[in-house]
């Protein structure tokens, strides 16, 4: 997964193949978009990484996190080498999913605050 944001304007975007071009950047608001770095933003750990929950052939995903009008998980999403599957949520509605299980495989979780938080599917 490869996210940019706008740090004007707070919009993303999903990157499926990205171009290697000098000088070739996307942008918005008139200025580069940033990539994303999972785990990377000074909050807690435990309120934003997904937990992950392995049940015979299926996981249950769960962000342990407020899910209020201002400050919530925008997305979980779980990806492998060959599937993505996205599930938005909105304020109020509780941050989890059940999937197929796949070992090796990726969980992000967005939060529209904090950014971006993965944990690898074991």
């Amino acid at each position: 997964m490869k996210l940019k944001k706008c740090k004007e304007c707070n919009s993303l975007i999903n990157v499926i193949n990205e171009c290697n071009c000098n000088n070739n950047s996307i942008k918005c608001c008139d200025q580069d978009m940033v990539d994303l770095v999972p785990n990377s933003t000074d909050a807690s750990f435990e309120k934003h990484i997904p937990e992950i929950n392995i049940s015979d052939n299926y996981i249950e995903v769960k962000v342990n996190h407020v899910m209020e009008d201002e400050h919530y998980i925008e997305f979980i999403s779980y990806v492998g080498d060959d599937f993505e599957f996205i599930k938005y949520f909105k304020p109020g509605e509780e941050a989890t999913i059940k999937l197929p299980y796949k070992k090796g495989s990726k969980v992000y979780s967005y939060c529209n605050k904090h950014g971006l938080w993965m944990k690898e599917v074991e």
